[in-house]
């Protein structure tokens, strides 16, 4: 416990200032500078020491910090949910595919798992043993998972309902996936089934593998979308269910046709609707129908049946890959947010191992070949 009194003074005005110094019992420091209300020295010091046990007796600010937090009621991960979807998924216009991805990941994992824990009391110990829980996923969707935990504790940080993330989450390490794609022949067998079947089919076919439209942007493509002079496709929208969104990524692309995918668009003028693809009573196809007409055409190919129609996303990005386009290109034309993403294609471009191999053959600055070992002895000149 410390009292030091000091004198001031401004212009004609003389006082004392108590300068009160001590120590709580939980061990947190106390200081305060006051004025004393008192015109000598020895007054002040009385008084400032009368202040001090005044001030001692209080409870400090840190027991009444934790006595705050303390009663700060921190809500359940179960009652917290609703809070980040409408609150930050949606008020932040995300995607609605995302938010609907974050509900079911939520309803199916993170809930069951931890959803009677308070935010502040989610442990490492918790978010392994839910991992391990998630033994039979595949790492990426494990990460996924745990990644939508890790943003809604850093929202409740941020939004002051927790003071820190309880807990450190770590992600699994992933393998670089193998892209199924088709063969030119195999793609070409597609492509010929789907036009004998139907000319719709046949579009949907051309816009999956040398447009590397992904299957909602497929539905929402307009007609008015469709540049016959310029030669171009504008992808400006995306279906999700019944949602129509921006393209992933948030934003549009150019792209342009290829005379098989001009050709069969031109053909395909209709006066159904504004869309490109519309069934026989006038109604916009849907992820549905394309599915079905990709499981048509996959069978009358003779190819392994399926239904999706991102193995023609693989396809386009593939053929490109195999002829030499550069990687920034691809990653325009598919309209990917990320460069990783186009690279998982480019071990398949010859150009680049080709282009590589040339440097060996490439003549150096002097003149020799790379490669070539040049000696250079030591100067033995001496000086006269």
């Amino acid at each position: 416990m410390t009292v030091k009194v000091r004198e001031w003074n401004k212009g004609k005005q003389v006082g004392f200032e108590v300068d009160i110094r001590f120590t709580y019992p939980d061990g947190a420091p106390f200081r305060r500078r006051i004025k004393a209300p008192v015109e000598s020295k020895s007054a002040a010091k009385r008084w400032g020491e009368a202040k001090e046990r005044e001030l001692m007796m209080q409870p400090s600010p840190v027991f009444l910090r934790k006595q705050q937090e303390q009663q700060k009621e921190v809500p359940t991960l179960t009652e917290f949910e609703t809070r980040f979807i409408d609150g930050y998924a949606r008020a932040n216009q995300q995607k609605a595919s995302t938010v609907h991805t974050k509900r079911r990941i939520f309803h199916l994992h993170l809930v069951p798992a931890l959803g009677s824990k308070k935010l502040d009391s989610i442990t490492n110990e918790d978010v392994a043993q839910l991992k391990a829980s998630l033994g039979t996923y595949n790492p990426k969707t494990v990460n996924n998972i745990v990644n939508v935990l890790s943003k809604t504790l850093k929202v409740a940080v941020e939004w002051g309902v927790i003071e820190r993330a309880p807990c450190t989450i770590k992600l699994l390490k992933t393998r670089t996936p193998v892209m199924a794609f088709y063969e030119d022949e195999e793609y070409g067998r597609l492509v010929e089934a789907a036009k004998k079947v139907d000319d719709r089919m046949h579009v949907m076919v051309l816009l999956g593998g040398d447009a590397g439209l992904r299957r909602g942007e497929i539905v929402s493509l307009r007609q008015c979308d469709v540049d016959q002079r310029r030669r171009q496709l504008h992808v400006q929208f995306a279906t999700w269910r019944t949602v129509e969104d921006s393209p992933k990524g948030g934003r549009g692309r150019i792209i342009p046709m290829t005379e098989a995918l001009a050709s069969a668009l031109a053909a395909n003028r209709h006066l159904r609707g504004p869309r490109v693809l519309h069934l026989d009573d006038a109604k916009p196809v849907d992820e549905n129908v394309l599915q079905d007409w990709m499981e048509q055409a996959s069978r009358r190919a003779g190819l392994s049946v399926t239904r999706s129609l991102h193995i023609l996303r693989h396809t386009f990005c593939s053929r490109l890959a195999m002829r030499g386009a550069p990687a920034k290109a691809i990653q325009e034309l598919a309209g990917h947010q990320n460069l990783s993403t186009t690279l998982r294609y480019m071990h398949l471009s010859p150009a680049a191992r080709e282009s590589a191999i040339k440097l060996l053959d490439a003549p150096s600055k002097d003149g020799e070949s790379f490669g070539e070992i040049v000696e250079t002895a030591p100067s033995t000149a001496t000086k006269s």
